[in-house]
């Protein structure tokens, strides 16, 4: 089986794009990350939920999780919200690593290889052009593997 063959159609962010809608994005379509994409639809970034997640988080809780137990339980649920205008952009370094993508004729264990080295739950399926076409999510990818039939 071949990427394009369950690759989905995922949203997507760009670096000019709130953190609070990649946030959204995320949470309301059950998406273990995100890719973002340049103004060509190319991917330039895949990140896993984590990275996301890490996005929202002001940088001193990060450092000190002893600072997060003087925020009452109230406040401590609405930190993400409280980020205005920060962009995606805003917290990427100035060129994150290559992103996870993967043609649209890779085998599966070629998917699956690129996801186990680079730690993604999420890769960028692309035409030649370097295009997203689509995106593989872990879910989907074992899926696909559990419902294989050797035989087939």
């Amino acid at each position: 089986m071949r990427a394009s063959a369950i690759a989905v159609n995922l949203p997507t962010v760009t670096v000019r794009d709130p953190v609070t809608k990649a946030v959204r994005l995320m949470a309301l379509a059950r998406m273990p990350g995100l890719i973002v994409v340049d103004d060509a639809r190319r991917p330039w970034s895949v990140l896993p939920g984590t990275q996301v997640l890490r996005l929202t988080v002001p940088g001193a809780y990060q450092e000190d999780p002893a600072l997060c137990r003087t925020v009452d339980e109230a406040h401590a649920d609405l930190f993400w919200g409280e980020l205005g205008d920060l962009t995606v952009g805003d917290c990427l370094s100035v060129r994150p690593a290559v992103p996870a993508t993967v043609p649209q004729d890779a085998t599966l264990l070629e998917v699956a290889a690129l996801m186990a080295r680079l730690r993604s739950p999420l890769v960028a399926v692309v035409a030649d052009d370097r295009t997203l076409t689509g995106a593989i999510t872990l879910e989907r990818l074992l899926t696909s593997l559990a419902l294989s039939d050797p035989d087939d």
